[in-house]
């Protein structure tokens, strides 16, 4: 089995994660229009209707402002814990919530999400890893610091969209306030690039081909120089920058033990994807 995975958007403005098979597929995060989500989809050649779950990190503006139009207009299920719904105020149907527990995967089809707790300043952050047979990719993104539930399921990822938030550098020299910067900074703050660069360096797996480097700061990062810094380091694995401002290619992600290591740094097309348009 493999899985097909792409970022919709990453940075502040808004946060969407799609992972899936080719029978069903979840979004990790739904912080952009529900008319944006539709137009990128359809031009990566996504069919909205193969997503069965909205999983909801955390209650964060740019990660669930497009949840309600979305969820309502296709009858997607929101997976959702009750602190993150309180305190991200969401006006949803009552028939669309779902709860899901720490730890305790969740089985949509073949795809089995498992949600960890993280490091950050929201009411009851998570984390998740999708698997699908032997296939995992990680979504871990909005951490303060590399704990070691983070460093676990890491390990596990064939594929991962890691935080990569703000350079040192920048961020210190920049017109922040002080406040902010600590805030940034902090245990429930956001994963500088060397934080993450000594994360994938020292515990990445041998089985990883795909890094998507995600949640950009707009104003303290540089996606040339974090993409170069993480490529210097790649021995590889293929390195893709999430951009704030459009979807990244449909990468699709294979089992190193059972396909060919030369096809997975493949991207698709529209053209070469069987997924359906949105209607």
């Amino acid at each position: 089995m493999s899985l097909f995975t792409c970022s919709l958007n990453s940075g502040s403005n808004g946060n969407c994660y799609y992972v899936g098979n080719d029978r069903e597929a979840i979004l990790v995060d739904a912080g952009i229009s529900c008319r944006e989500v539709e137009r990128r989809t359809r031009r990566l050649g996504l069919s909205l209707l193969k997503v069965k779950g909205i999983f909801i990190s955390h209650e964060h503006w740019d990660h669930i402002k497009g949840i309600p139009v979305l969820a309502k207009k296709y009858s997607i299920p929101i997976f959702i814990t009750l602190p993150t719904l309180q305190n991200g105020m969401l006006r949803v149907s009552n028939n669309l919530i779902r709860d899901f527990q720490a730890y305790n995967p969740v089985s949509i089809g073949d795809l089995t999400i498992t949600a960890f707790p993280k490091m950050h300043d929201a009411a009851d952050p998570y984390s998740f890893t999708i698997t699908c047979k032997d296939v995992t990719v990680g979504v871990f993104t909005d951490i303060g610091m590399p704990c070691e539930n983070l460093i676990k399921h890491f390990k596990q990822c064939h594929a991962a969209f890691l935080e990569t938030n703000y350079d040192d550098e920048m961020l210190q020299n920049g017109s922040y306030p002080y406040y902010l910067k600590k805030r940034i900074r902090g245990e429930k703050g956001h994963l500088s690039n060397h934080q993450a660069l000594e994360l994938f360096k020292t515990h990445r797996a041998t089985f990883m081909s795909h890094l998507f480097l995600s949640h950009l700061s707009k104003n303290n990062n540089c996606p040339e120089l974090v993409s170069k810094l993480f490529t210097e380091h790649a021995d590889g694995v293929k390195i893709i920058v999430a951009s704030r401002w459009e979807e990244t290619a449909v990468y699709h992600i294979h089992s190193s033990l059972t396909t060919n290591p030369e096809l997975t740094s493949n991207t698709f097309t529209t053209a070469q994807l069987v997924f359906p348009f949105v209607s």
